[in-house]
């Protein structure tokens, strides 16, 4: 895998399987893998994608399997340079068929690199640590002048940053279909069908989606909001962030046909600290 992290153990945790789908019940004659955030968080992702080539090869599967990323590549963790070079990397080499998706905070990174002087609340919360990944010195700038120094440190962080990386940045999708399931940032809005929903709720919506019950054309696979490190299974979604950079614990649910699993790659103090998960939330009544 491209890209040097830092040098973390991280574990390997198969999650007990969700009850088989009632409602989902095709994924294309082809086993699905969905990761969720990553945030930065390097160390996680190269164990989970490892896990995820081991689960392929042990499958036998003869056609390629699909691996969709659900956005959130940057910010918050210390290490969204090396991710980013990682997916890229993956693009261009892998043996399965994959698709990354834009999450929000792509978008607060493009909006920075377009427009520094309307990001500088990114910048101050979040933009800080991706800057930094990418080799950017931010010693002779005080916090209170990120105003005046915006566009020189925009600057700064496009003399380091690759070209490939802004192009990958650039290009990617917001949703993508494969049989009975839509993966998507964020969510979606409820009482709109998938064909008609804007990009912006794609990216950003919450509460209105996470509380409603409404049943999509097909079952949505999401990232972006977490209350826990235990991926979410309801009748109309599955929720795969799990804060991988606040709980150290990174997502991935496995779909094939009806059947749902879980592979996560989580750091073991993180679980000795007691954020280890005991499964995925199941709603009682399945999908």
């Amino acid at each position: 895998m491209a890209g040097q992290g830092t040098a973390v153990d991280i574990e390997i945790v198969r999650l007990p399987d969700a009850p088989p789908s009632q409602r989902a019940t095709s994924t294309d004659g082809r086993i699905v893998y969905a990761v969720g955030d990553i945030h930065g968080c390097y160390p996680q992702l190269s164990a989970l994608l490892e896990a995820i080539v081991a689960d392929v090869e042990a499958a036998d599967v003869a056609v390629p399997p699909l691996l969709v990323f659900c956005g959130d590549y940057v910010d918050r963790g210390p290490e969204t340079a090396n991710v980013v070079t990682a997916l890229i990397w993956l693009a261009r080499h892998a043996a399965l068929d994959v698709v990354f998706l834009r999450g929000n905070h792509e978008v607060m990174l493009l909006d920075f690199i377009d427009q520094p002087e309307e990001s500088l609340a990114w910048l101050r919360r979040d933009g800080k640590a991706t800057l930094t990944s990418y080799g950017v010195r931010f010693s002779d700038i005080a916090p209170d002048a990120y105003d005046e120094e915006c566009f020189r440190l925009r600057d700064r962080l496009m003399d380091k940053m690759p070209a490939s990386h802004l192009e990958f940045l650039r290009g990617l999708p917001v949703t993508h279909v494969c049989g009975d399931y839509v993966f998507v940032h964020a969510g979606m809005k409820p009482g709109v069908p998938i064909a008609r929903q804007d990009d912006e709720d794609c990216l950003w919506i919450g509460k209105e989606f996470l509380t409603s019950d409404y049943r999509f054309e097909k079952v949505v696979v999401h990232g972006h909001s977490w209350s826990s490190a235990e991926p979410v299974v309801l009748p109309n979604r599955i929720g795969i962030d799990t804060g991988a950079y606040a709980t150290g614990a990174l997502s991935a649910v496995r779909l094939d046909g009806r059947r749902i699993g879980f592979l996560q790659a989580r750091s073991p103090d993180d679980a000795a600290a007691g954020s280890a998960p005991r499964g995925p939330k199941i709603s009682p009544g399945g999908l």
